[in-house]
């Protein structure tokens, strides 16, 4: 009684082809594709990123202060 027979997965299949058509399903799981690349992409930026700012070092000053010469224009 808690297993499931190869019945009861053909139903479920046969069900969710109905509720979502056969050409929906592989555009889904391609998008799916898409996600897990792009994550995965995103990971190995960020890991490089932070391996080349470790680094280095800024001499003369703060990096995150305004050179005197540059002027805000409105």
């Amino acid at each position: 009684m808690g297993t499931f027979s190869i019945w009861h997965w053909i139903i479920v299949l046969v069900v969710v082809l109905l509720l979502f058509g056969a050409g929906k399903i592989p555009r889904l799981m391609g998008d799916v594709a898409k996600g897990v690349k792009a994550f995965k992409k995103g990971m190995a930026d960020d890991d490089d990123e932070t391996e080349s700012t470790s680094g280095k070092t800024i001499e003369g000053g703060n990096a995150n202060e305004k050179k005197t010469d540059e002027t805000v224009r409105s």
